[in-house]
């Protein structure tokens, strides 16, 4: 599901090399990015308390380059995945699946400003 982080880092070192500014625009992605996962996976997870729900987030990485979104409570992966008695009831990589190709091709299309 993630994109490879060291792949990420590679291109802002190119980016770093080859033009000022390109790292910004790697980063408002990769925060958009997120940010859609995020709504996504709320907007699709299950709701009984609201719990699950209230808890998907997202953090940044330090150089902003990556990202994690996933939810708090200690029961979500039973949710996403199941159990023996419950049935899985995905949310998360669902949203994920849904925004990784707009990710590809925006990182893409960055990647042709350098050619």
């Amino acid at each position: 599901m993630p994109a490879d982080v060291s792949d990420l880092r590679r291109l802002a070192r190119d980016l770093r090399r080859g033009a000022a500014g390109m790292e910004l625009l790697v980063q408002k992605v990769v925060a958009k990015t997120a940010l859609d996962i995020e709504a996504d996976a709320k907007r699709l997870a299950p709701v009984d308390t609201g719990a699950l729900r209230n808890s998907i987030g997202h953090d940044l990485t330090e150089d902003k380059l990556g990202a994690e979104v996933g939810p708090t409570v200690d029961y979500a992966e039973y949710v996403e995945f199941g159990t023996s008695r419950q049935a899985p009831q995905p949310y998360l990589h669902p949203a994920a699946d849904r925004r990784l190709p707009a990710f590809e091709k925006a990182l893409e299309n960055i990647l042709d400003r350098l050619t």
